[in-house]
């Protein structure tokens, strides 16, 4: 098990052009070549544990690819091929519960399985409603827990209205749709981060969403992808709090995807008193640009209620700004912090204490008194995001952060990055 031991940093001035590229929009681009029968060009392509599984299980279906290190073709086979070994997701949510919806309309038969944090996760909220439009998936806790057993079947159109808004749950319901008998709708509480719309539609997929998506099966396959994934606004954003919590400091976050579902945590550091700047340089398929990010006093506590879908992710990263801030902040209709790659409410708690943060903690959510941060030992429980936000912690408190093995799966330069603000020692 691996440690870090970050110190306090002085006031930077960073330039990040080295951000990790989205992790999203990189397990959709592997898995949505698939849909074409001609090859996609994908530049920028997240060379991280969890999207290179997901890359390897494209692989396992049938497709080729060629990588040189830059750019990726990927060359759909004339069939996609019934794989003769299970298909590990690794760490990834994401993954999994896409790969179910895109599965569960193929002939064959498929295993999903994923590392112990995976199979530990909640699939239910996918395998439910997939289930009921007759697909036939099956594992341990009735379809809840990995590994799943996916049985391909022709599946029905449908009318689904989402007890929650999450991305992975419409996503997979929209890969479901796109071979379905006939056209499908789907709704949820609030609009969840859009890329899988946005990214079919620009294959030529015929899905109309504004309060409810509409969804028409595919008549022929999908146009190829070109595209150059973006820089990942979450990965980015740990640096975004950086430069908002140490006094003097500055960061420009370059290429980040712009989609406003994507940068609402950025939205709620301006809140908070923080200088927030976008210079849009490009929009195909996503709005790409860049982010500057300037030290402007100390933060303000901020309530956090609404377009929670929109800045999941973030939340950790955010906790700790909010650690720093003159007043009280509160998080509320964050529950989906519950069945992340840890109990996130938990963990960013517990390990907030350990600081000396005053917290109190509620079912959806919790509350942060802020104060000074104080320099302690501090927990991942195996998730990257919870490693990631109190390394940055470490900036204005020196810290030990446990169990950071996992960063590699989502942000592999994580450290390198940290290391040009201040000294970062890991051993095991």
């Amino acid at each position: 098990m691996s440690r870090l031991h970050v110190k306090r940093a002085n006031a930077f001035d960073l330039v990040c052009n080295e951000i990790a590229s989205d992790k999203s929009i990189s397990h959709r681009c592997a898995m949505f070549a698939l849909l074409s029968d001609k090859p996609s060009t994908v530049r920028n392509y997240l060379r991280a544990e969890d999207t290179l599984n997901t890359l390897e299980i494209v692989k396992k279906l049938g497709a080729k690819v060629e990588d040189d290190g830059v750019t990726m073709r990927i060359t759909p086979p004339e069939a996609l091929t019934e794989p003769d070994d299970v298909l590990d997701c690794g760490n990834s949510g994401t993954a999994m519960r896409l790969f179910c919806g895109f599965l569960s309309s193929l002939p064959g038969h498929f295993v999903l399985t994923g590392d112990k944090y995976l199979r530990r996760r909640p699939m239910k909220r996918v395998t439910a409603p997939l289930t009921q439009i007759g697909a036939g998936i099956d594992g341990r806790e009735e379809g809840n827990l990995a590994p799943l057993c996916i049985r391909g079947r022709t599946l029905r159109s449908f009318n689904y209205e989402s007890p929650i808004a999450s991305a992975q749950v419409k996503s997979a319901m929209i890969l479901a749709a796109l071979r379905a008998d006939g056209v499908s709708t789907y709704r949820e509480p609030e609009l969840s981060r859009d890329h899988t719309e946005r990214m079919l539609r620009g294959m030529g997929a015929n899905i109309e969403s504004w309060e409810t998506i509409t969804v028409e099966p595919m008549r022929g396959p999908l146009q190829p992808l070109d595209i150059t994934v973006p820089a990942d606004p979450s990965s980015g954003f740990f640096f975004a709090v950086a430069a908002a919590i140490v006094p003097g400091s500055r960061v420009i976050i370059e290429n980040v995807t712009l989609n406003p579902t994507r940068i609402e945590a950025y939205e709620v550091l301006k809140r908070m008193g923080a200088r927030v700047e976008q210079v849009e340089k490009e929009n195909r398929y996503e709005p790409i640009g860049d982010i500057v990010v300037t030290y402007n006093g100390r933060l303000k506590g901020v309530e956090v209620s609404e377009r929670i879908a929109w800045l999941i992710d973030e939340l950790p990263a955010l906790a700790v700004a909010m650690a720093t801030a003159e007043g009280t902040s509160v998080v509320r209709n964050a529950e989906e912090l519950r069945v992340k790659e840890s109990d996130r409410i938990a963990s960013v708690l517990e390990g907030l204490a350990r600081c000396g943060i005053v917290c109190r903690e509620h079912e959806d959510g919790y509350e942060i008194e802020g104060g000074t941060l104080q320099s302690a030992t501090v927990d991942s429980h195996g998730d990257h995001r919870i490693a990631m936000s109190f390394a940055i912690a470490g900036l204005v408190a020196e810290m030990t952060v446990e169990d950071t093995d996992c960063i590699e799966t989502s942000f592999p330069n994580f450290v390198e990055i940290l290391s040009r603000i201040t000294e970062v020692q890991k051993w095991r």
